[in-house]
């Protein structure tokens, strides 16, 4: 029942009220001061009644637009993108230190390729540090910035993909610790690892703009930060001991 229904409902019952007592049930012997203040409280009742049917219809409006509010509203790439991967997509990193764009083709390593697409979608890849970066080796990243986040990932573990392109620079691959152990860390290659290929490294894109500025993301830490320790405290962990760490700021799918 609506708010006007409501309160049309209670002007009615008030009405019947007023007629009842004045007519049916009304003594036959009362002054018209009596009866004349009999009606102005009748008519008094008649409002109060009308008046809770209003605040009940308000309160009852105001829910509505509260559930609505509540209500989750689907993300903008849940929109612009489709739930499987493409078989060749392109994500753009913004970083503290510069851009750059990853192509991922799901014909090298369908199983990273759509798990990659997925994090990106979820943006789970924003405000993460590169933490592991190792000159003329690797880059590596992927542990999030809320440890939350990196715990809801951990225990869903990929089944290895066969090695169909090498681990040649500007690619990017999973990071494992043993078979069938990928999860959410990632690396782009610095340089020339063919030797990581018979490891069982499969990488599913590679850089197509901005290894400037893959090669230039701040080494100073090396391979200090404690992935345990980031997997428990996330950024936190990071900031405090790292302060020149660079982040990626945002990781999103490109049109």
């Amino acid at each position: 029942m609506n708010r006007r229904q409501k309160l049309l409902l209670a002007l009615a019952l008030a009405a019947c009220c007023v007629i009842v007592l004045n007519v049916a049930g009304a003594p036959s012997r009362v002054t018209p001061e009596v009866q004349e203040r009999r009606d102005r409280v009748i008519l008094r009742l008649a409002q109060i009644h009308a008046d809770e049917a209003d605040e009940s219809a308000k309160a009852a409006d105001t829910e509505e637009v509260e559930a609505a509010a509540e209500t989750p509203q689907p993300k903008e790439e849940d929109d612009m993108w489709p739930e499987k991967a493409p078989e060749v997509f392109r994500v753009k990193f913004e970083c503290t230190n510069g851009e750059f764009i990853v192509e991922c083709v799901k014909e090298w390593a369908p199983i990273g390729a759509e798990r990659f697409y997925q994090l990106v979608r979820e943006g789970y890849f924003d405000d993460t540090g590169f933490f592991r970066v190792v000159p003329n080796f690797v880059v590596q990243f992927g542990l999030a910035a809320d440890p939350q986040v990196t715990a809801k990932w951990r225990s869903k573990t990929l089944k290895d993909d066969p090695v169909k392109q090498t681990n040649a620079p500007g690619t990017i691959t999973f990071a494992t610790s043993g078979p069938n152990s990928r999860t959410t860390q990632l690396f782009i290659n610095l340089a020339n690892n063919q030797r990581l290929d018979g490891m069982g490294f499969a990488p599913f894109g590679r850089v197509v703009e901005g290894m400037e500025v893959v090669k230039k993301i701040n080494a100073e830490y090396g391979e200090q930060p404690k992935q345990q320790l980031i997997t428990l405290e996330g950024n936190s962990y990071l900031r405090k001991n790292f302060p020149n760490l660079d982040y990626i700021k945002k990781a999103a799918l490109m049109k």
